[in-house]
């Protein structure tokens, strides 16, 4: 749980444009190979939360629109916000059959508090790059009583394990800070850890939790691609990145017919305005 509060705070504690340009490199990457949010997962989500066409949704960082897409079908209106200019360009596009979505190229810091007006808040895979002391409290102020904040998250897709072990040949010669395996009992771990960082925030009750494991199949090209949109790869000096990904290219080609079948864990927490 340390580990994750700090993990947290060396995201949520960089400077508010670098956060806001973080993944400006990788953008287009992160909008072509990120995985999706499972249906089974959001109609638990719709569920749970009781969403319908009547209910007004703040989304905290909305990326490419990746979760936005999963939820805008359902009528309801959105109002999302994005900090980074290459995301909100995306989500735009993306967002552009859904009407009763609006796109904000903002930051939930900067962005003017509505206070009491939304039915739920919701953030995939993004709250952990606001501050605590900051979005928890905010989120609390902008929901109507009794109102929900969903967090969805999508972790890390992985390889067995066995397969882990040969690409560690790799990672060993020219990145070996990265050749770290996360087992499916540590990822579940990282989750019980971020619910229980909402509830410690005093601002919410009623944790609801839930998760769904994908499985999906990844050429090289989408593989690399994968790995560019995640933070330790996008902080990677560039000489080391292109003779790593080079090395993964041809031990994949070699050994796994050049492709890779991967897990992921999607999962929610959905808790209520205390």
């Amino acid at each position: 749980m340390k580990d994750l509060r700090q993990t947290i705070i060396n995201y949520s504690s960089k400077d508010l444009q670098q956060r806001k340009h973080w993944y400006s490199p990788a953008a287009e990457a992160y909008n072509k190979a990120r995985p999706r949010y499972p249906k089974n997962l959001i109609a638990r989500v719709v569920q749970a939360a009781q969403l319908s066409c009547d209910s007004k949704i703040l989304e905290v960082g909305c990326g490419p629109g990746t979760a936005t897409v999963a939820i805008a079908p359902l009528g309801c209106s959105m109002v999302c916000l994005e900090p980074n200019p290459d995301f909100c360009q995306f989500a735009q596009q993306n967002c552009e059959p859904y009407p009763n979505v609006e796109i904000h190229n903002t930051s939930f810091e900067e962005w003017t508090l509505e206070a009491g007006k939304f039915y739920a808040v919701l953030a995939a895979s993004s709250f952990h790059w606001i501050p605590p002391e900051v979005g928890y409290p905010k989120a609390a102020d902008a929901l109507e009583e009794n109102g929900y904040l969903i967090l969805l998250w999508n972790m890390n897709l992985q390889p067995r394990y066995e397969v882990y072990q040969t690409l560690s040949e790799v990672y060993q010669m020219y990145a070996p800070s990265l050749a770290r395996y996360e087992d499916r009992e540590t990822q579940e771990e990282i989750l019980t850890g971020l619910g229980q960082i909402v509830i410690d925030s005093g601002q919410f009750k009623n944790l609801v939790s839930g998760q769904v494991i994908s499985e999906v199949t990844y050429t090289i090209d989408d593989y690399l691609t994968l790995l560019n949109t995640y933070s330790p790869y996008l902080e990677l000096d560039p000489s080391s990145k292109n003779s790593l990904f080079e090395g993964l290219r041809q031990k994949i080609a070699q050994d796994f017919g050049g492709s890779i079948q991967l897990s992921y864990v999607s999962a929610f927490h959905i808790t209520q305005k205390d």
